[in-house]
């Protein structure tokens, strides 16, 4: 039975949406604010979250920005009664997978429920590749740190899955040549400096600690804290 987490505050939408999801056949847990939220959702044993923006001791955007940053990747429904587009753009930033505003039809949100917990079903396993606060999505080409999307080129994206697939190994020049760029030889260019360079400004910012580093004459690591 797919099992989904509410995190509401407000009594009476909390019971509503719950009553709403159980008559679907979901199994619902029910979370009152953004501690108790945060806990129950970082074991990731949910196919789906509904989630209130306003919450108290946490607020939604920031437990939903923790969520990311620690890998967790169930799919989240924002739900908020801030509908400017401003805000649903800072919603999904944060790691929101779909956006709802109050107030809302029940049939609304179950059948956005259903369908978040169905792509996590229907996704083949071994699609998802992580390492450290590094997720990548390998069937939606989708790479995040914590809560911050990477956009990558098709080779930073590869480039980026041969670390992930590798982490804490140094990879040499070489290994990186024939994996990433299927050649059995060394060019003689600087295309891998050039890439891995390119892929470090977007996987570490200045505030980060810095996950691809240098190996001092044998080539690149990535460091993946847990």
């Amino acid at each position: 039975m797919p099992r989904i987490l509410v995190i509401e505050d407000e009594e009476r939408t909390a019971r509503e949406i719950v009553d709403a999801l159980k008559a679907e056949g979901y199994a619902v847990d029910l979370c009152a604010d953004g501690p108790a939220g945060l806990a129950a959702a970082r074991g990731g044993h949910y196919d789906a979250i509904t989630l209130d923006r306003l919450l108290p001791g946490l607020d939604g955007l920031s437990l939903l920005a923790d969520l990311r940053r620690e890998g967790v990747t169930t799919p989240v429904l924002v739900v908020s009664a801030l509908d400017g587009v401003d805000d649903k753009v800072r919603g999904l930033r944060a790691g929101g997978d779909d956006y709802l505003t109050k107030p809302f039809a029940l049939a609304e949100l179950a059948a956005r429920v259903m369908a978040l917990a169905r792509r996590r079903a229907d996704k083949p396993a071994g699609t998802l590749l992580q390492a450290g606060p590094i997720v990548m999505d390998l069937m939606d080409r989708r790479a995040t740190r914590g809560a911050r999307d990477l956009d990558l080129t098709p080779r930073e994206f590869r480039l980026l899955e041969y670390f992930v697939r590798n982490a804490e190994q140094t990879l040499t020049r070489s290994m990186l040549y024939q994996a990433v760029w299927e050649y059995s030889f060394d060019p003689g260019t600087n295309v891998i400096d050039v890439h891995i360079g390119r892929l470090r400004r977007k996987v570490d910012w200045d505030n980060e600690d810095p996950m691809i580093r240098t190996v001092r004459g044998g080539g690149w690591r990535l460091h993946a804290p847990d």
